[in-house]
């Protein structure tokens, strides 16, 4: 936990994931995919390792110390790169439109990059969509745009085609 005058940056506990999940859905309304988000309170809690189960992901909420409420949120998770070993992914960064421009955002992204430093992680790596204005943000604060300099495409296989090849597999071992 980390506290300032303004804010508190906390893993979040299984009280926090109906305010973690509601703030998914704004960030997924926000990107315009609001039928995107799927996960349930269950889901969250195990995949955070709340319930007992094998923490897959790391679960941080920012609270505004004034009212104690959740104002924003991270989700990360250590990955791995075969040129420079481990890293950390943030699958998202997100603060409440309300309490935007008070620093709440820098503050998540410095203590999500603490935690890769201190993960012993050589790079942090986060996705954006191309007209998302926080690009600019995050690109003032070091980030490097691999698309534009690298020429790298990110690619999804969806639950469907993932059980067609898993499909294929079991039929080609028959």
């Amino acid at each position: 936990m980390s506290t300032t005058e303004e804010f508190t940056f906390r893993r979040a506990n299984a009280e926090d994931i109906k305010d973690v999940l509601a703030m998914i859905q704004e960030l997924a309304d926000f990107e315009k995919m609001s039928n995107g988000p799927q996960l349930t309170e269950e889901d969250l809690k195990r995949d955070a390792g709340l319930t007992g189960d094998q923490e897959c992901c790391e679960v941080y909420v920012l609270t505004d110390n004034a009212t104690n409420q959740a104002i924003g949120y991270s989700i990360c998770y250590k990955a791995y790169s075969t040129w420079q070993g481990r890293y950390f992914f943030v699958e998202d960064i997100y603060v409440r439109p309300e309490h935007r421009k008070r620093g709440a955002g820098k503050r998540i992204f410095l203590e999500v990059s603490a935690r890769a430093v201190e993960l012993k992680c050589p790079r942090l790596e986060f996705n954006v969509l191309e007209w998302n204005p926080a690009r600019k943000f995050y690109e003032s604060l070091g980030a490097v745009d691999l698309t534009a300099k690298e020429g790298w495409h990110y690619y999804r296989v969806e639950e469907q085609q993932l059980a067609k090849l898993a499909q294929d597999l079991a039929s080609s071992k028959s």
